[in-house]
């Protein structure tokens, strides 16, 4: 059916491109010059050329010859040789039909070289006016093809000679700086390669650090013990040498030993005596005097007594705190000569390290040395090698290739070729007919599915085209199983403030009717309904309800009852270039939000101008929220609705999907019957 159709709307272009086409085809086939194709087979024989040489620790330098791989393929360079313009440029000049190419590259055309899959043979086939200019051809060109093999065989040899003798003067020159630089090291450092030598360096180390562990372990716990015995003296190691210093000093101890005895004399003369007594007071000033002495005594000794424990020495020179003074003194000596037998271990172990650290240095230093003389002496030998290949081997860059078959030509002519040219009318034909309907389908603007299958908003409805009454509403047609589907859809969905503008690209896509059978669908399911008229230019729906608009009024129109469930709103009377401001002021919200409020309506439905008809249509969308769009097969414009959708983004419209109307019946349907008296009432 789709393909009857297109041929009824597209017959008369499709038979003006076959005649064109078959025309065409006709007169290539009569018209085209005949040509002769001649061929001709080259072989490239295997070559035997092959290279071993040891190049020390850089391994083996192996050359095969020439090898046939997908990166590198020998038939492909001198396929690449044979169509070079220095090998058609003599037998272009020397052509005696020159005057037909006004160049080199048109010339060109003439050949075609072709390597043979899975073997070493070129084809060649070289075209021409008549048979015998073929042959000639083909017979020059090779001859241009032999003599450009030589040129190029002979250029290769110079430049390799010449740049494998530069390259031997340099390697040459690397290896002798390579081996004087190996000697001079030898001889400046005279290191030698002992294995021996490094190996009790690091025995040496591993002892002294095991010596250094110990003596650490040893100060640690001197230093600890003096710690101890410190804190049960509570004095300081320097205290105790003070205090035993003190100790030891003969006129210190001599000057206490008298004041001990001035002491004892005078407690004892206290006992018998008064204050006042000559001997009393003799026996003070004498005690004065010798602390006097004693405390300058005790500063010329020790200029800081603070912690200073003064009372020993005399006779409790051997008491036992003197002891642990002794042992304090011991244990701080001990510990600091261990730290510092341990500070000179490290030492040497620093000095070792620094000595096996300067031998591996100058050992990786020498090997690195070696290194670099034998690579150059591994290079040197590769290019003497490479050197001595290219004596031996001319023509491994360049094979010699042979002719296996000598040039032969059909008698019949190659082209035109009648199969071809109809193959290519029937092609042409197929293809041109497919690229004109496409193209006059293209043209074609109206909307289609699957340009609403472009557009990433679900189809929540499918009405078959319906036709509706001028006055009253015939539920028979709005209770369609299509208006059933998008009530029920609609009521599962969340709609900002329950309202819905029901809208379109143009005009004449069905919204009115689409409005009345979402309104009635919904009043079905128990939903209270308030259907305005919002297009107050054709106010379609005020009449379609019966309703009579006033003249101009400053009154806004009441819900009238249409239903138990359903109130129809007519559309205001307003003059029309004060609609604009009606609604761009926020009047018309206004009305919706009292009308809205009045009814407790669950749903508002508004049937509003086409988006692309009126300016007012798009700021009715933001105040509404949510709009469900009206598309029409075969009325719908892809580019309007396309132009719609903008405008409602742009005012920020939630579009919940398309009504897709006019669509062809089919399947079954449930039917709601009501009374229509009840409806008109």
């Amino acid at each position: 059916m789709k393909i009857s159709a297109i041929l009824q709307r597209y017959w008369l272009p499709l038979v003006v491109l076959h005649t064109i086409t078959l025309g065409g085809a006709f007169s290539i086939a009569m018209l085209s010059p005949r040509t002769w194709t001649a061929n001709t087979q080259l072989i490239l024989p295997d070559t035997t050329n092959s290279l071993d040489a040891s190049l020390g620790i850089l391994g083996q330098i192996k050359d095969q010859g020439v090898a046939f791989t997908n990166e590198l393929n020998p038939l492909q360079v001198q396929t690449s040789i044979i169509t070079s313009d220095d090998v058609i440029r003599p037998v272009w000049l020397t052509d005696p039909e020159r005057d037909k190419f006004r160049s080199l590259g048109i010339y060109k055309k003439l050949f075609k070289v072709k390597p043979v899959d899975q073997s070493t043979t070129i084809s060649l086939e070289v075209t021409g006016s008549l048979p015998e200019l073929t042959i000639k051809r083909s017979e020059r060109l090779l001859l241009s093809y032999q003599r450009r093999l030589n040129e190029l065989r002979q250029g290769t040899s110079d430049t390799r000679q010449q740049f494998s003798q530069m390259q031997l003067q340099k390697a040459e020159h690397d290896l002798r700086l390579a081996k004087e630089k190996l000697g001079q090291f030898k001889t400046s450092t005279g290191l030698i390669n002992d294995e021996q030598q490094t190996r009790n360096l690091i025995e040496a180390i591993k002892g002294l650090r095991t010596i250094e562990t110990d003596v650490g372990s040893q100060a640690k716990a001197a230093r600890t013990r003096s710690q101890i015995l410190s804190q049960r003296l509570e004095m300081t190691p320097q205290q105790a040498i003070n205090s035993l210093r003190l100790s030891q000093n003969k006129e210190y101890q001599a000057l206490r030993q008298k004041l001990s005895e001035v002491d004892t004399e005078l407690a004892f003369q206290k006992g018998d005596l008064t204050e006042q007594h000559p001997r009393v007071q003799s026996l003070q000033e004498k005690q004065y005097s010798l602390n006097a002495a004693l405390n300058q005594q005790l500063n010329s000794l020790l200029p800081n007594t603070e912690g200073i424990d003064t009372s020993f020495g005399g006779n409790n020179f051997q008491e036992a705190t003197m002891n642990l003074i002794v042992d304090l003194i011991q244990a701080d000596s001990d510990s600091q000569a261990l730290e510092q037998q341990a500070k000179q271990i490290q030492s040497q172990v620093q000095s070792l390290n620094a000595e096996l650290s300067s031998i591996s240095t100058k050992q990786g230093e020498f090997l690195d040395l070696q290194r670099q003389y034998e690579i150059a002496e591994g290079i040197y030998k590769g290019i003497v090698a490479q050197l001595e290949q290219a004596k031996i081997s001319a023509f491994s860059s360049y094979p010699n290739v042979q002719i296996l078959d000598s040039p032969t030509v059909d008698p019949k002519p190659t082209s035109p070729k009648l199969s071809l040219v109809a193959l290519g009318a029937i092609l042409s034909s197929i293809l041109g007919s497919f690229a004109t309907v496409t193209y006059l389908e293209s043209r074609n603007s109206l909307l289609k599915v699957k340009d609403l299958q472009e557009i990433e908003l679900p189809i929540l409805a499918r009405i078959p085209t319906l036709e509706a009454s001028t006055m009253g509403l015939k539920l028979e047609s709005v209770s369609e199983i299509g208006f059933q589907r998008l009530a029920s859809t609609l009521s599962l969905m969340s709609l900002e403030n329950r309202r819905l503008m029901v809208s379109s690209s143009i005009s004449g896509e069905g919204k009115t009717t689409v409005t009345i059978g979402l309104a009635t669908a919904l009043s079905v399911l128990g939903f209270r309904v308030l259907v305005v008229d919002g297009d107050f230019h054709k106010t379609k729906l005020s009449k379609y309800f019966g309703y009579t608009l006033p003249r101009e009024t400053n009154t806004l129109p009441s819900p009238i009852p249409v239903s138990s469930k359903l109130d129809f709103l007519p559309a205001p009377s307003i003059p029309t270039g004060k609609v604009m401001e009606f609604v761009a002021r926020g009047k018309f919200e206004e009305y919706m939000n009292r009308s809205q409020k009045l009814g407790n309506y669950d749903y508002v439905i508004v049937d509003t101008a086409a988006v692309n008809s009126t300016g007012e249509t798009p700021l009715m969308a933001k105040t509404l929220a949510n709009v469900l769009l009206v598309v029409k097969l075969g009325v719908s414009d892809r580019h309007m609705l396309q132009e719609s959708l903008e405008q409602l983004v742009r005012h920020n419209a939630q579009i919940i999907g398309f009504a897709l109307n006019g669509v062809e019946q089919g399947g079954e349907k449930y039917v709601y019957k009501q009374d229509v008296q009840q409806v008109r009432a």
